[in-house]
């Protein structure tokens, strides 16, 4: 089964989100699989945009009744979901 690979960039802060997010999108859009795995190996740098930007992809692939898993969140990253209460919308993948 093939699957869309999306990465989220180094940086990924408030000034940046709008655009970060229509990319993703788009690329969601137009997948051609209904697999999408999102990345997030290379953040290092980041603030609470980069959930605003996970959970609007996570309502585009729904919307697309496309799934949507999420892989190699950095620690701080899974503490900031924590912190404001979506955790458990950005379940990470095994």
């Amino acid at each position: 089964m093939s699957i869309a690979l999306l990465t989220l960039p180094a940086d990924l802060r408030h000034s940046n989100a709008a655009a970060c997010l229509a990319q993703l999108q788009s690329q969601i859009r137009s997948s051609a699989t209904q697999d999408v795995e999102i990345q997030a190996g290379n953040l290092s740098d980041f603030d609470s945009s980069a959930l605003a930007v996970l959970l609007g992809c996570r309502r585009e692939a729904e919307s697309l009744s496309k799934t949507l898993k999420f892989k190699q969140f950095p620690a701080k990253l899974r503490e900031l979901a924590l912190l404001y209460g979506v955790s458990e919308l950005l379940v990470e993948s095994a």
